[in-house]
C-alpha cells in the first residue's frame, strides 16, 4: 500500500521550519508554542496566532491524541496509486491543538471519534520521516 513516495513540502520563505524537519530526524514532533501565552499553534506560522507577536519557540509534544474527523482517500493523482486507501485526519494532540495527518495501519472501517492513537511516523522521499498516527492496541490497528 506504501509503496509511492511522497515528495517533501518545499519550505516556506516565510516561515522557519526547520526545527520542525530536524525533529522528525529525531523521532520527535515539534511545535510552535507562543511564549507569551504558552499555548500551541500548528501549522507553523512567522507569527502567533494568539499575539501577532514573532515571540515563538519550538516545543516536543507527547504524541499521544485523540482521533477528532477523518476521511478515506480511495483514488490517487498520477504516481500514487499505490498509496490509496489512505486516511487523512484531524487529531487532537494531549496538549490539546489539533494537526491534520494521515492514519496508518488501521481499519477505516474501524475507526470511532475520540479513539485513542499514538505518534508513528511514515515516510514522504526516502529519509524523510513525516508524522502519522496509528490507533493504540486493540483499536482498529491491522498489520
Amino acid at each position: 500500500m506504501n509503496n509511492a513516495k511522497r515528495t517533501v513540502p518545499e519550505a516556506n520563505s516565510y516561515t522557519d521550519t526547520q526545527p520542525f524537519w530536524d525533529g522528525t530526524k529525531e523521532g520527535k514532533l515539534m511545535l510552535q508554542r507562543c511564549n507569551q501565552t504558552n499555548r500551541l499553534q500548528w501549522p507553523p506560522r512567522p507569527l502567533s496566532i494568539y499575539t501577532g507577536k514573532r515571540d515563538l519557540s519550538w516545543v516536543q509534544v507527547s504524541g499521544d491524541a485523540t482521533l477528532y474527523s477523518w476521511t478515506v482517500t480511495r483514488s490517487a493523482w498520477p504516481g500514487h496509486e499505490g498509496r490509496v486507501p489512505y486516511v487523512c485526519a484531524y487529531v487532537e494532540l494531549a496538549e490539546g491543538v489539533r494537526i491534520l495527518c494521515n492514519l496508518v495501519h488501521c481499519d477505516p472501517e474501524q475507526l470511532k471519534i475520540g479513539m485513542e492513537l499514538r505518534l508513528t511516523w511514515d515516510e514522504l522521499d526516502e529519509g524523510a520521516p513525516y508524522p502519522a498516527f496509528t490507533p493504540v492496541a486493540g483499536e482498529a490497528t491491522k498489520a
